[in-house]
């Protein structure tokens, strides 16, 4: 606890600044969070994990709030990707406990944390790619139910990877959407990813509270910092090339992903 409240004042700083990345990028924090938290302060991974998942949930609930009333989500995407998402999230967390009980530090979400750091840079970096993939798919659309099923499967896959390591809901949760349904707005596959990423990482978050790898005074710093700084990142997005800002966050991500996955 001491050394918490000793570092408070940077854990604010941190989570401003984290919020006016995601502010600027739209992607999630934990791809910055979870990092600064276990590399910058010597947070245990696991809390580290346990901790971003319930800040993210608090800051991307107030992005659902603005979406919702902006009616720039579908509910329906939501619902299939929760399908998916909720009961691997559950299955995860009770993997994790049964195999890494009493572990704070388990190498496993270290790698896996690199390893999905890495896979969102490449997600950043490829995404005009990806666009181009999903122009294409308006001509020849796979059947609804093909559409659905793997729409399904990526709330799955994301489900997985969140509850490990807190990265996935944002950039590459955001890239498959892009690739599945090409005909939906930007902003409602935007509002529809961050929509789902709540009760996502709700109940990934209080998975690891059960477990005692969440820090509440350090969440109440870092909320207290990311709020104020989601606003500026909002505000700085519209004067700041969105190029330059994915090439650099992707660098970052694959620098710190590399650093974590070995």
């Amino acid at each position: 606890m001491d050394a918490v409240q000793g570092h408070s004042p940077l854990y604010v700083v941190a989570g401003l600044g984290v919020g006016i990345l995601v502010g600027m990028t739209g992607v999630g924090g934990g791809s910055l969070m979870t990092p600064i938290l276990v590399l910058v302060f010597g947070i245990y991974p696991a809390t580290a994990v346990g901790t971003d998942l319930l800040y993210a949930a608090v800051t991307k609930t107030g992005g659902t709030i603005v979406h919702g009333i902006n009616h720039t989500v579908d509910w329906r995407v939501v619902g299939r990707l929760a399908l998916g998402s909720m009961p691997s999230t559950a299955l995860t967390l009770l993997a994790l406990q049964y195999f890494s009980p009493h572990s704070h530090s388990s190498p496993l979400i270290s790698v896996v944390l690199g390893i999905a750091l890495i896979l969102t840079a490449i997600s950043l970096m490829l995404r005009r790619q990806v666009l181009r993939l999903a122009a294409r798919r308006v001509a020849s659309r796979m059947p609804g139910n093909h559409t659905v099923a793997l729409t399904i499967a990526t709330g799955t896959a994301l489900g997985v990877l969140v509850s490990l390591s807190s990265v996935g809901a944002g950039a590459l949760g955001i890239t498959a959407l892009i690739f599945l349904y090409p005909n939906l707005p930007t902003a409602k596959i935007v509002g529809s990813d961050i929509a789902h990423a709540v009760p996502l990482t709700l109940i990934a978050g209080a998975g690891h509270w059960l477990m005692g790898t969440v820090d509440f005074v350090m969440l109440g710093w870092l909320v207290l910092g990311s709020l104020p700084g989601i606003v500026v990142g909002s505000y700085l997005s519209s004067r700041v090339p969105d190029a330059i800002l994915r090439t650099v966050l992707a660098i970052t991500l694959l620098v710190v992903g590399g650093k974590l996955a070995l």
